[in-house]
């Protein structure tokens, strides 16, 4: 269907059938359901420190949004999610930088976009950061959702950091499942010289 078309029909809501009408994205009401909260327990940091800024659990509204801004390419929701997380990020945590966590290349020219970099500009917008490309991915992998918890080992060394980064950086993914992407990109920007990462996930 052709943009000029879409401008034409009714809008519905990815989160709950309802019509936008001038809202995007998401309704009013959805978006009133996007209430960040910080955590302090995930493979990224065993010890209870708070370090991880989500929206709540892959279900419900916020795993139709996540489905939607990756497979159904409604790109305005990386807008509306990405400043939710933006919302919930402490001031403390003295974030310098906002980074992503990269799609092969293979599967960014098949999909046409990384969601989790709009999600990281989107972020990094609302917190008035520069938004950096500071990872690459060195070989293809399964998406962990494919994956058994007992095999997701195979992330390690998946990652490779480009250049390091001065102050904490806060590391951006759509999703956190067993965590191991998340920890595989963390390594990564340790071993170039970054001295505190943090993450942001819509769901978990």
């Amino acid at each position: 269907m052709g943009g000029w078309l879409r401008t034409l029909l009714p809008q519905a809501c990815p989160g709950c059938g309802a019509q936008l009408g001038a809202q995007v994205g998401l309704c009013r009401a959805c978006r009133d359901r996007l209430r960040p909260r910080v955590e302090s327990h995930s493979p990224l940091r065993p010890r209870a420190a708070p370090h991880l800024v989500t929206l709540g659990e892959y279900r419900g509204v916020r795993r139709r949004a996540v489905r939607a801004l990756k497979f159904g390419r409604s790109r305005d929701l990386a807008g509306v999610l990405g400043s939710a997380l933006a919302g919930g990020v402490p001031a403390t945590w003295g974030i310098q930088a906002v980074v992503f966590v990269p799609l092969h290349p293979s599967r960014q020219r098949q999909r046409g976009f990384n969601q989790a970099e709009l999600l990281a500009q989107a972020i990094a917008g609302a917190l008035g950061l520069p938004c950096v490309n500071a990872l690459s991915r060195t070989r293809a992998t399964r998406q962990q959702s494919r994956q058994r918890a007992s095999g997701r080992d195979h992330m390690a060394g998946a990652f490779a950091a480009r250049l390091s980064l001065p102050g904490p950086v806060l590391l951006v993914d759509d999703v956190l499942t067993s965590g191991a992407t998340l920890s595989a990109c963390q390594a990564a920007l340790l071993e170039a010289g970054v001295d505190e990462v943090y993450a942001a996930v819509v769901a978990r």
